[in-house]
């Protein structure tokens, strides 16, 4: 259980582990969790839209990523504590632990193609995912995009390594080995 204030800010690439470690962490901190993807995906339910459909119109209408940050920026007078996985959280909380988790793309696409078992897509509803390689494809072009529309926002680039206390590579890490370093360094850097 946390007794000081702590709130720490989780991003990454695809398949690099980031939900299931941001859910650990907060089980083991006793602390609420909050993922920034869900409410994305949430809002492209509201809308009647894919998560791809949604992203599309996202970028090009900034109001939904106003919505999301307007929320991000909130949970700080609202909680304690909490960890927060979101690709913008380490900008808008920067009082937060930012945790970085890398992984080489082709790991993290037969990761991902592993995953997808029809029940567990977290909503992509795209297609195109039917091998790794095209996952692959997928998740670099996402990532451009995603970057391109934070630059254009805000002037910032998430997957700079100076944007966070604490980076790890999981391409060849078990989620155990993971949890432990990322653990580790948490109680480090609050002690």
């Amino acid at each position: 259980m946390v007794k000081n204030r702590l709130i720490v800010s989780f991003n990454g690439q695809e398949g690099s582990g980031k939900s299931t470690i941001a859910a650990l962490v907060a089980e083991k901190m006793g602390i609420p969790r909050y993922y920034m993807g869900q409410l994305f995906r949430d809002m492209a339910k509201e809308h009647g839209l894919t998560l791809p459909e949604f992203r599309k119109i996202c970028d090009q209408d900034p109001s939904f990523d106003k919505k999301v940050d307007d929320y991000v920026t909130a949970l700080p007078d609202k909680h304690e504590s909490f960890v927060i996985e979101s690709r913008t959280a380490w900008h808008f909380i920067p009082q937060s632990i930012k945790i970085y988790l890398q992984v080489e793309p082709e790991a993290a696409a037969e990761r991902i193609f592993k995953g997808l078992d029809g029940k567990n897509n977290r909503g992509n509803e795209d297609t195109n995912l039917n091998t790794a390689e095209n996952i692959r494809k997928s998740i670099i072009k996402r990532r451009l995009e995603d970057n391109e529309r934070y630059f254009a926002l805000y002037g910032i680039r998430q997957d700079e390594i100076k944007n966070y206390d604490f980076i790890i590579d999981t391409t060849n890490l078990t989620i155990a080995e993971v949890f432990e370093k990322v653990i580790t360094f948490i109680n480090e850097k609050s002690a």
